[in-house]
């Protein structure tokens, strides 16, 4: 009986022996430096994953709020190890995967991301046919010429889709996910006409059903060149990337992460923790993780 409880306390030991690289010695977790991207569903992956490399692993955690691109660029500088929620940019997976060999894909996140035009329910009862994309220049007087973006350095291509699908509407940047949200909010809440860009997963949606309006049909290839783009935005399944040598170092913190998986049900639930109610990050995070145990105790195997 007592080689028995041995052996069990044995296996059931600190969850900071995780599986390292076949060939990699397992190490300690020291230091992880983590990208955040501004937008709160990022934050709210941020939160989760940093409780638990703090309080599971005995992770330090570093995070540098940084762009997108920016964040691929910490990569290969040596000074970012993970970015915990990437939207598509397979032209950085080439440069920084495939040519340069510097980072690594980490698997998906479990988030499907949806990028798109929308305008407030009220606004789509009031005139139906304003989600037919091609109706939109009957209503440039009613959006006074206007389409609302977030933070300018969003995966967005609305100025190029104004030219190319010949609509009399100009982008204009709020500057961040926030304004964003807030334009929306007051939209719906003061019946005032809006059309602008926006994005799943993002915990608004639960509250204010906005309505899509479809562009032409997304497919692989319509977007390619930048300029001459008139499609729909393509859907993601996000993923996540590492640091090589962080991934290659045998640091528990990166086996975790690969093993990091969730919903946009999820994410929204802890974003919305954190936006509306006003609560600090760490506990935002301790809140899911507490009523969702089968789920995070199998990314730390």
């Amino acid at each position: 009986m007592l080689l028995v409880l041995v052996l069990f306390l044995a296996g059931c030991g600190s969850t900071t022996a995780l599986s390292a690289p076949p060939g990699v010695p397992k190490t300690e977790c020291r230091t992880v430096t983590i990208a955040v991207n501004p937008w709160v569903g990022y934050g709210a992956n941020v939160a989760v994953v940093r409780y638990l490399l703090e309080r599971e692993l005995g992770c330090t955690v570093i995070e540098k709020e940084l762009t997108e691109v920016e964040s691929w660029q910490g990569i290969a500088a040596g000074s970012v190890d993970v970015i915990l929620e990437n939207w598509g940019h397979d032209d950085l997976k080439k440069r920084y995967i495939d040519d340069r060999k510097v980072a690594v894909e980490l698997g998906l996140t479990g988030n499907k991301g949806i990028i798109g035009w929308y305008v407030p329910p009220w606004l789509a009862a009031a005139h139906p046919d304003i989600t037919n994309w091609r109706n939109l220049n009957k209503y440039a007087g009613l959006l006074q010429g206007t389409f609302l973006d977030g933070d300018p350095s969003f995966v967005t291509n609305d100025v190029a889709l104004m030219k190319n699908l010949k609509l009399d509407l100009t982008v204009k940047y709020t500057g961040s996910e926030d304004k964003l949200i807030s334009a929306f909010r007051a939209a719906e809440a003061n019946r005032t006409p809006l059309i602008g860009y926006f994005y799943e997963p993002q915990w608004l949606l639960s509250e204010v059903d906005l309505v899509r309006v479809p562009l032409p049909r997304y497919k692989p290839g319509c977007d390619a060149d930048p300029k001459a783009v008139a499609c729909d935005y393509q859907p993601y399944d996000l993923d996540k990337i590492g640091r090589k040598k962080f991934v290659d170092s045998g640091s528990p913190a990166a086996s975790l992460i690969k093993n990091f998986t969730w919903t946009n049900a999820d994410q929204n639930a802890v974003a919305r923790d954190i936006t509306v109610g006003k609560v600090p990050p760490d506990q935002a995070a301790k809140r899911w993780l507490d009523t969702h145990p089968a789920v995070w105790k199998r990314w730390l195997i």
